[in-house]
């Protein structure tokens, strides 16, 4: 069964890293990683793009706030949870 992670992020260039580390150190291999960025502009952008081969889709563009970047990352989301 494959499992959606969806994380959104906006300016969290101090969060980030240790957010997609915790995601890829996960032993169960079925996983889709999804990260939803809302433009940021503080080096998120290029600390998210270093793990480019461990994230399966990354969108970076500016949103109207969190629930419709959640939304983003589910319309792009194709795991069974």
């Amino acid at each position: 069964m494959k499992i959606s992670i969806i994380t959104v992020c906006y300016n969290s260039i101090k969060t980030i890293e240790s957010t997609i580390q915790s995601v890829i150190a996960q032993d169960y291999t079925d996983i889709e990683y999804i990260v939803i960025d809302g433009l940021s502009t503080d080096g998120s952008v290029n600390k998210i793009k270093s793990y480019q081969d461990k994230i399966d889709t990354f969108i970076s563009e500016k949103d109207d706030g969190i629930y419709h970047a959640i939304n983003k990352g589910i319309g792009v989301a194709t795991g069974d949870i």
